[in-house]
């Protein structure tokens, strides 16, 4: 039986998409309120489980499920091109899932509750019979959550050993809205196989400018309603800071919406870094709070 090369199950596994759950892990981290001394060895683990263990999970199941659809987007990829042969791309994907509940349940129940809601979302999101990427507004929820909620509840709570404070929490909800913005601009690279396999993502449901203006306002509020919760919380300089860093984005998003398909890929570059820097600007706003220290 063939084996896939260790280069294709990493490229299977796409490593430059660990990114964003590992940097709202290490937002949890911050935001939960408590030092990291003595909790290294936890936290590396964590960043672990969110990046290269649950999101590479994720990755290995939709390649598998997305083959057909990847032989017309993607012909390259390990899967259709042969790089990932047989039924390999499966049982990486139900390999990672083991590893990763192992490493959660060493985490803790808290931990490993949250790994495993993500983990299953990461299936049904590319599995039938649910597949909920069929559908843009049900996959792309499922997306942002994983890659920005989760790993942000699983950062705060691993620093607690507890259910972070309620104000952490809704700060990552919000962020997890404005992530399914950002989902969608990862939507405009596949419109034509995304069509021709009948997977309705926003861009094939709405048109191109209409999911672009979508995107962008759904990226936005939720960054309004953080700064007016941080005022709120007598937090005014790091208001400022997302405020500032919104009025970056807005900018971006006017020339973005000039030709969605063609500058989806230039503001995930660019509008999404803004984006992410006003995430660890809200975590360190909620540190102080959570800590007492606050006024």
């Amino acid at each position: 039986m063939a084996t896939p090369a260790p280069s294709a199950v990493v490229e299977l596994l796409k490593p430059i998409t660990w990114f964003a759950p590992m940097w709202a892990f290490g937002c949890g981290v911050i935001s939960s309120g408590h030092a990291p001394t003595g909790q290294w060895l936890v936290i590396a683990a964590g960043v672990v489980l969110a990046g290269p263990l649950v999101c590479a999970t994720s990755q290995a199941a939709n390649d598998w499920f997305d083959r057909h659809v990847d032989a017309i987007n993607e012909p390259n990829r390990p899967i259709p091109s042969g790089r990932i042969p047989g039924r390999w791309g499966l049982y990486l994907a139900a390999g990672w899932t083991i590893l990763s509940l192992i490493v959660a349940a060493m985490l803790g129940p808290w931990i490993l509750g949250a790994a495993l809601f993500g983990l299953v979302l990461a299936w049904i999101y590319s599995a039938p019979p649910l597949r909920l990427k069929r559908n843009g507004w049900w996959g792309n929820s499922a997306v942002a959550l994983c890659y920005e909620g989760l790993p942000w509840f699983t950062g705060a709570a691993v620093m607690a050993a507890s259910m972070p404070d309620e104000r952490v929490l809704l700060v990552a909800l919000l962020y997890s809205v404005g992530a399914h913005g950002i989902m969608t601009l990862n939507d405009f690279k596949s419109v034509e196989g995304d069509r021709a396999m009948g997977l309705r993502s926003l861009p094939v449901q709405l048109g191109s400018d209409r999911a672009a203006r979508f995107a962008c306002l759904v990226m936005a509020l939720p960054q309004v309603a953080v700064m007016v919760l941080l005022f709120a919380w007598e937090r005014p300089w790091h208001a400022a800071l997302v405020a500032a860093l919104l009025a970056g984005q807005l900018a971006l998003m006017a020339h973005f919406l000039k030709s969605p398909r063609a500058r989806a890929a230039w503001y995930n570059g660019t509008g999404t870094t803004l984006y992410v820097l006003g995430m660890l600007a809200s975590a360190f706003a909620l540190r102080p709070l959570v800590q007492g220290l606050a006024p």
